[in-house]
């Protein structure tokens, strides 16, 4: 996937909601990793839901706190 854009028909892309991984709805979806653009344009969060991090190996991203 292109990191610079949105999924197409992804209104809620980069909450949870939207996995990233298998570009679709998810009920399990949770922060992944936070995408920086080079244009100087505010950084996105990519999630990914329980089975495709299950799959990939993928962890969720620690929130500070």
């Amino acid at each position: 996937m292109d990191s610079n854009t949105r999924p197409s028909g992804a209104s809620d892309a980069g909450t949870s909601g939207f996995c990233h991984w298998h570009g679709g709805d998810s009920a399990t979806a949770e922060v992944i990793q936070i995408v920086e653009r080079p244009s100087g344009a505010a950084p996105y969060p990519l999630s990914a839901c329980a089975p495709c991090r299950e799959q990939r190996g993928l962890t969720v991203l620690a929130v500070a706190g």
